[in-house]
């Protein structure tokens, strides 16, 4: 694209493309969000020690990093709309890929559908973050896609409920003390009759991705115009490279998306270790944070509050709560009780509402980090696109730390995991996207 804004043609396409977009990004919560429930779920059906629980998340997010740049060649050769209905295509291949995982418990197959649900994610993202920013001023790029956001992550916080409701009903016959009390063949009994469970959930999540795909393929989505749709041809392969504020914003993206995946989907493994009653639905708990981080986005930013601020913002709120979620109490409650209890929500210790809080400080991180990195990259901006979805990789190895020194040491003391990562990403907000070239 030109390094000048270019904005969709009205602001009825504006209007139409968010709408669109919205969609998608309910989507990418939806699956994405699974993950926070799923991980104590296989935990009980594979038999799996925390640090083995979370190949679910590397099997997810490692998926970004493999099919990041063949995305980007995708989205050059068949256009951004294209593209989007392509991905929801192959994510709902990877949603039916869970029915024969399911039937036969086989822990290798759970990760390899949960591989190309990703995979198809990858190339979604890959698209629907450059056309959100591009599609209109460059300046409200972080309102809009803070707005997003709320999409993504109100249904972050409606799935752990849904799942539980489906899914773990009667969860309590399955307790680690419950299934040692059998003998060997009862226990796998109880374990194939829990994974069976996943069949008919993932069987209507497929059928629905394939609904959406008509929808979008349709839809009267505008696509984007860019300089010579990046022919191949002006491209250098390595261009992307020269560009430190989008090297450096991959960089941050990895340490939060780390950190995200870390406050969301450990929180229920975290949970169970302390025996919160309610472990499976605590995702919940850190996407409603996340949400009021949005909501702050979305009416501050930029009137009120510039992408760079909201950043600074989110990396200081980071670190006061990793120190509190390290340091405060894993029996007392008080904090949750001021918090959210007067809301009849339930109270939990004041270790894990520290951890919730993380979803508000991660909020804006993402939606910061995107109109900074990709600032002035013209017809790179799909390869930049890419080189940013890369960094979420950073979802798939931090919280596999988390899990190692959780298993090996102590489990509230691994969030310290997290601090270096909030500290990149403050550097990032001070002074890493303003660098234009190396020395």
């Amino acid at each position: 694209m030109n390094n000048k804004d270019q904005p969709a043609s009205s602001n009825k396409d504006v209007v139409v493309a968010m709408f669109f977009i919205s969609l998608l990004f309910f989507i990418l919560g939806f699956v994405t969000w699974l993950n926070g429930s799923l991980i104590p779920f296989l935990k009980i059906v594979c038999e799996l020690s925390d640090f083995q629980a979370l190949w679910v998340t590397f099997a997810f997010y490692i998926a970004y990093t493999v099919m990041a740049l063949p995305s980007a060649a995708v989205l050059r050769r068949i256009g951004y709309k294209n593209g989007m209905t392509l991905s929801l295509g192959v994510m709902a291949i990877g949603a039916l890929m869970f029915i024969p995982a399911a039937k036969s418990s086989y822990y290798g197959l759970f990760l390899l559908a949960l591989f190309t649900l990703a995979s198809g994610m990858t190339l979604m993202q890959t698209a629907i973050n450059p056309y959100i920013v591009c599609i209109g001023s460059r300046d409200s790029a972080a309102m809009r896609i803070s707005i997003m956001g709320l999409f993504n992550k109100g249904a972050g916080i409606v799935v752990p409920l849904v799942f539980t409701a489906l899914i773990l009903s009667g969860i309590d016959k399955y307790s680690g003390a419950a299934l040692a009390a059998l003998d060997n063949s009862a226990r796998e009994v109880l374990r194939t009759e829990l994974s069976a469970r996943l069949v008919v959930p993932y069987a209507i999540m497929a059928g629905g991705l394939l609904i959406f795909m008509a929808i979008i393929h349709f839809s009267s989505l505008p696509e984007l115009k860019e300089e010579e749709h990046e022919n191949s041809s002006s491209l250098n392969k390595f261009g992307v490279l020269h560009y430190p504020q989008l090297v450096l914003g991959a960089i941050a993206l990895f340490a939060y998306v780390g950190v995200e995946v870390i406050a969301g989907d450990t929180i229920g493994l975290y949970g169970h270790h302390l025996g919160v009653k309610n472990f499976a639905v605590l995702t919940s708990y850190t996407m409603g944070f996340m949400v009021l981080g949005y909501l702050l986005g979305a009416t501050c930013i930029p009137k009120f509050l510039s992408q760079k601020n909201a950043l600074i913002l989110s990396a200081v709120s980071g670190i006061v709560f990793t120190f509190g979620v390290a340091l405060s109490s894993a029996t007392d409650t008080s904090i949750s009780q001021i918090l959210i209890g007067w809301a009849g929500v339930p109270v939990v210790p004041n270790t894990v509402i520290f951890l919730a809080m993380l979803g508000f400080a991660n909020a804006l991180v993402w939606p910061s980090i995107w109109p900074l990195a990709l600032e002035g990259l013209g017809k790179y901006t799909a390869s930049g696109s890419a080189l940013l979805i890369m960094g979420i990789a950073g979802g798939a190895l931090l919280p596999m730390a988390y899990g190692q020194i959780s298993d090996t040491s102590n489990s509230q003391m691994a969030y310290w995991v997290m601090l270096p990562c909030y500290l990149a990403i403050l550097f990032y907000a001070f002074k890493g996207h303003k660098i234009r070239q190396w020395k």
